[in-house]
């Protein structure tokens, strides 16, 4: 796809004024408008209705990372790998060190070919400012003044931040600027343009109401008649959730160790391992971390104290590999990220805290809930596309007794002795999170056999093993594996669950409570040196300790809490958040940020894929009797396949040159 926008045409461009019969009930209605509904200025933002109708575009345009096109990539960490037909997607050009390539990938969110990260945020920053601008132009009440405001100081700060996860600081834009001037606003550091940020979600958290129930009640829910249909809208949690999310960012050790901060200086290059990028990986700004453990301290008070209407989703399963929930429970995990036979529901249970708007009915199909299982046989139809993990990302996955199975030590895996773990039986004993989320040897893939050809029966059992008729490199798995966490392994031929009857509804959220938890503890341990006061409630939240909020994830699963083997010095404790989020979040998109801000992207063994070898011992009959988990094994080993050739500079993704060259004090990211 042929890049086309620059920053300069897209914050100076003209811009469509959306107002007129514009319903408030839904954030895609917006895209059903009348072309009489856009309209001048002076109308656009003279009531409430007009006003939040051109905010609803904002909505719209917020990326869903698994639908940018037919088939998209948005994991660049050390999780994830392609088969050949997908090396043109952009996490195996990632791998290949090839970033500039996001210009033109149609196929990944930065820049796709239905939706852009980077087009998005400058047009919707320019709106963010066009209205600010235009807010005295309102008619109306307080609480309706306050409630525009609060959404466009939270969008303009959400924009900015996504951009910076990959680009490092921006100018952060405050006006809407016409005419084709842009003023020449230096890079700020990422540090510099996250205060920016924060000031923005501060902000938008003093106006905005609390959850979505309590923009029911407002006078603008009722009399819009958006009761119910506000769980999408931006509220007070979420700003706060972002605001330490920022901070915490701001605070990790790429931000501190690779910008000067303090002083508005051109970027430098800096070698990642000076004395060992590994090295500085603990190296927190302490001054930014105990500001985000004081706002996600925040935000968990609320969740614990009921004050909110989000709660972890429940993890209780009568069959965690079919996903099938117990009846007692309210909601599953799994509807975090995809509901079935719910009418077209969003997914995002009582987790999700931020989301785009609504896909609409059967959006997942021709998207990604294809790409992910065996294309063996046509097992799994559409092309031979496949998402899968690497050993790297199942080797997180620990022991259900809390332990990892490896530790790093000196740029290498070793096993770790406590954690009993038995590589001739690789699979049991396993973190319940490891049977949800992955496809492995043995794994009953397809339950509904009486429509499958004889070739195709063959399969209905996974045979991942070494040789293995799925671990062909063209339409199987290179590693060993394949992930439904985020699509349930019953899309496929048989199962038909990607059929139009099924009404399977996927989407990603941007975030949710599972990592307010994580964040708090990250943030706790950033500052605090003492490790037994890891263990304690401090005034930052009242409801959990750094420990408990790690074990918060842990509890829900089913596992054991962190043990005490990682309690005894606070690099340890990060060891064991930092692969908490590796499973927690697993396929979620946030491997390579985290990998990126701890100073570890460009270390070993952190650029290493590799996959796992084994020889098969039970009969193929032994798995139609017995749980695939407790299948012996021989040979077990890890074979490399892909060595990333990242070096500094791959810390930040390029800006395309047209951009770099708007003027002089808009600098290109080092290296490139």
């Amino acid at each position: 796809m042929k890049y086309i926008n620059n920053i300069k045409s897209l914050l100076c461009g003209s811009l469509f004024l959306l107002a007129g019969g514009v319903s408030f009930t839904s954030c895609t209605d917006w895209l059903d408008k009348d072309p009489d509904s856009i309209v001048a200025e002076d109308e656009a933002f003279k009531n409430f209705r007009n006003f939040q109708g051109y905010i609803e575009e904002i909505y719209s345009l917020i990326p869903s990372k698994e639908m940018v096109n037919y088939c998209t990539a948005w994991n660049f960490g050390d999780d994830a790998v392609h088969n050949p037909e997908g090396y043109a997607h952009m996490d195996h050009q990632v791998d290949l060190g090839n970033y500039r390539n996001w210009y033109t990938n149609g196929q990944c969110w930065l820049n796709g070919s239905r939706s852009s990260l980077w087009k998005n945020s400058w047009y919707c920053i320019r709106k963010c400012n066009m209205g600010i601008k235009n807010i005295d132009s309102l008619i109306g009440t307080d609480e309706e003044r306050d409630i525009l405001l609060g959404q466009m100081y939270f969008f303009r700060a959400w924009w900015h931040f996504e951009l910076m996860c990959y680009f490092g600081g921006l100018p952060y834009i405050t006006e809407p600027y016409v005419d084709g001037h842009i003023p020449e606003l230096p890079r700020l550091s990422f540090q510099k343009c996250a205060e920016k940020c924060a000031e923005d979600f501060e902000r938008a958290s003093e106006l905005l109401p609390l959850d979505s129930k309590e923009w029911d009640e407002t006078l603008v829910g009722r009399d819009n008649n958006t009761v119910n249909n506000n769980q999408l809208r931006v509220n007070k949690f979420m700003a706060l959730c972002y605001l330490g999310k920022c901070y915490l960012w701001a605070g990790s050790p790429l931000m501190k160790e690779f910008e000067k901060a303090s002083r508005n200086e051109p970027y430098v290059l800096l070698g990642a391992s000076q004395g060992g990028a590994n090295a500085k990986t603990y190296d927190y700004d302490e001054k930014y971390c105990k500001l985000a453990a004081e706002a996600l301290g925040k935000a968990l008070d609320m969740v614990a104290k009921g004050q909110v209407n989000y709660k972890l989703a429940e993890f209780k399963y009568s069959n965690i590999y079919d996903h099938e929930k117990l009846e007692t429970a309210d909601d599953s995990y799994s509807q975090i990220f995809y509901t079935v036979s719910d009418g077209w529901k969003m997914p995002g249970a009582s987790e999700a805290i931020f989301r785009g708007s609504h896909p609409g009915a059967n959006s997942s199909n021709w998207n990604c809930t294809k790409i992910f299982g065996p294309k063996v046989a046509g097992l799994v139809e559409h092309d031979n596309i496949i998402h899968h993990p690497t050993g790297n990302l199942i080797d997180q996955y620990g022991m259900a007794n809390g332990q990892p199975i490896y530790l790093v030590e000196n740029g290498h895996y070793v096993i770790n002795p406590k954690a009993e773990w038995d590589p001739e039986h690789p699979y049991k004993g396993r973190d319940p999170r490891f049977y949800h989320d992955i496809v492995f040897d043995g794994f009953h893939y397809v339950l509904k056999t009486d429509a499958l050809n004889d070739a195709q029966k063959e399969h209905e059992y996974c045979s991942l093993y070494t040789g293995g008729a799925m671990r062909s490199i063209d339409n199987g798995s290179s590693t060993g594996y394949f992930i439904q966490k985020l699509v349930p392994h019953q899309c496929n031929i048989g199962d038909k669950w990607y059929d139009w009857g099924y009404n399977l509804q996927t989407y990603l959220p941007y975030m949710r409570l599972a990592e307010i938890y994580l964040m708090f503890a990250e943030a706790m341990a950033a500052f605090e040196h003492e490790a037994i006061k890891l263990k304690q409630k401090t005034t930052y939240c009242p409801s959990y300790s750094a420990l408990e909020a790690i074990n918060a994830i842990r509890d829900r699963a089913g596992m054991e809490g962190v043990q005490e083997n990682f309690l005894d010095t606070r690099e340890h404790f990060i060891d064991e958040v930092r692969r908490e989020r590796a499973v927690e979040l697993s396929f979620e998109g946030f491997r390579w940020c985290d990998l990126q801000r701890w100073l570890l992207l460009t270390e070993p063994p952190y650029t290493e894929k590799y996959s796992h070898e084994f020889e098969r011992l039970e009969k193929a009959t032994w798995f139609k009797r017995n749980d695939p988990k407790n299948a012996r094994v021989g040979n077990f080993h890890h074979e490399t396949l892909i060595t990333r050739p990242l070096e500094a500079k791959h810390y930040w993704f390029p800006f395309p040159e047209k951009d770099v060259y708007l003027y002089e004090g808009f600098e290109q990211n080092p290296g490139w």
